[in-house]
């Protein structure tokens, strides 16, 4: 007994050391982060707010977008999300929705809703996707493009949807999202400030449970009445207004999320489109893209836009999240294997010297020493070993400070474009802030070690979502 409590004093006191000094450094990096977000917060406000003397449709500089929609088993929102694609300001679109292969109502849905009709289209050969059964044009609406294919997952959705555009660009979004009516002429703009070297740009992802929908348009902007849900509108919050803002600041943007993103149609062809053995492909193609430019000495600029929004339905149910999280983090774990060559390595300039090590500690490592923390703590107690002052410090560095990033993530919301204009609304988000890092948080470091488990053992399955569908005024 003095032996097993002799070796679990030793872990204690090493885990100790080196989780307070892992928790410190990335605590220091959040810090810089979230100043560089707030100084490039306040530049994107200040421009969002200056009215431009021209009209926005008066300019023939706006390249041609394909919105590129991938659908698998949709049939609950497909039709709400392609009809606010199809209401986009923009001069020159198209929207392109690939029917993946689904077993439910999608496909009829569309071709119903929207008096589809087939089209002789021709495919490329060289298209890197399943086998294509028939493109299909709307009668209503000219702009509207669907291809119906055999199932090969998302990867391969979007590359016959990006192959099957002419369009200079094209915007990937996720069959469940629905898109502010001028997002993309936001969403555009590094592309017309930087023409020759822009190739990526992302936008912010709100949670749209509660909202109201009417006509694929979000008309009144509510809470999640539930707390899973409303606790991951602060999760959402304090990536995009602190994180992607942050990592902006310093062009060192190394991920744009798949359910809105902007990109150059011949630059992620030139580097063969999505690859078809990611699940997370968003993560994957935007380090690709940084790595193949950097690898051929071009300059280009990954952009996040913090002021267009796309509103996307997230789990209500503790297993379906489960099964997305996993999934995310075996993905990370995954994109950051393949590319681990990048990792401290000049060549990749701050990316790979700064950006992408601080990613993996923070949101690799960092996660799983949390699990582990939440484990040893109880043995430390159990075996009279635990320090009261690293405990503290422990609880400190990872809840205290959550608390911090979450309410930071708040008050930029507030600052800014301020979606939640209710004081009522605002104290429950400060409240969500403060409630997820008990129970929660906790939880999602246990999913972290689930799913680096699951990368081990060559789990790459999806797992199915399931949708409610958005709420509408007739309902």
């Amino acid at each position: 007994m003095h032996t097993l409590a002799h070796l679990v004093a030793t872990v204690v006191f090493a885990f100790g050391v080196f989780a307070v000094s892992l928790y410190a450094l990335i605590n220091v990096g959040y810090l810089l982060l979230h100043a560089l977000a707030l100084l490039e917060l306040r530049d994107s406000v200040r421009e969002s707010r200056w009215d431009p003397p021209f009209r926005k449709f008066a300019s023939p500089f706006y390249p041609g977008i394909g919105v590129v929609v991938p659908a698998y088993n949709e049939a609950e929102t497909i039709a709400e999300s392609v009809q606010s694609m199809l209401s986009l300001n923009y001069p020159e679109l198209e929207v392109v929705v690939v029917n993946d292969g689904s077993t439910d109502r999608t496909l009829e849905q569309l071709i119903d809703t929207f008096d589809l009709e087939s089209v002789d289209a021709e495919v490329p050969f060289e298209v890197p996707a399943e086998e294509i059964h028939d493109v299909y044009r709307s009668t209503t609406y000219e702009e509207l493009l669907v291809v119906d294919k055999e199932n090969g997952g998302k990867s391969d959705a979007l590359n016959a949807g990006l192959w099957l555009t002419e369009m200079p660009l094209f915007c990937a979004v996720d069959a469940d999202t629905i898109i502010d009516r001028d997002a993309l002429l936001s969403l555009v703009r590094p592309f017309l400030n930087e023409p020759t070297t822009a190739v990526a740009s992302g936008g912010v992802i709100r949670v749209a449970n509660a909202s109201t929908i009417e006509d694929g348009v979000v008309k009144e902007t509510a809470l999640p009445k539930t707390g899973l849900p409303g606790i991951q509108v602060m999760e959402y919050l304090r990536a995009f207004y602190s994180g992607r803002l942050g990592l902006n600041r310093v062009n060192g943007l190394i991920l744009i999320s798949g359910a809105f993103g902007l990109f150059r149609t011949d630059v992620v062809q030139e580097i063969g489109g999505y690859r078809h053995d990611t699940i997370t492909e968003d993560f994957d193609i935007v380090v690709r893209l940084h790595r193949y430019l950097k690898e051929h000495d071009r300059t280009y600029t990954v952009d996040f836009v913090p002021e267009p929004v796309a509103w996307t339905e997230v789990p209500s149910k503790l297993r379906v999240l489960s099964r997305q999280r996993r999934r995310w983090f075996r993905g990370m774990v995954e994109t950051v294997v393949t590319h681990r060559r990048m990792l401290f390595n000049p060549r990749y300039g701050r990316v790979g010297t700064v950006i992408l090590p601080f990613f993996v500690a923070a949101e690799t490592v960092g996660r799983l020493v949390e699990g582990l923390g939440y484990v040893l703590l109880p043995l430390a107690w159990y075996f009279g070993l635990l320090d009261i002052e690293f405990f503290l410090v422990f609880v400190l560095l990872t809840t205290g400070f959550g608390v911090f990033l979450s309410w930071f993530g708040v008050f930029s919301e507030v600052w800014s474009f301020n979606r939640y204009d209710s004081p009522w609304q605002i104290l429950r988000l400060l409240w969500y802030g403060v409630l997820e890092n008990f129970g929660y948080r906790q939880w999602r470091a246990f999913i972290a070690w689930r799913g680096l488990f699951e990368y081990l053992r060559g789990v790459d399955t999806w797992g199915a979502m399931e949708r409610a569908g958005f709420t509408t005024e007739d309902d």
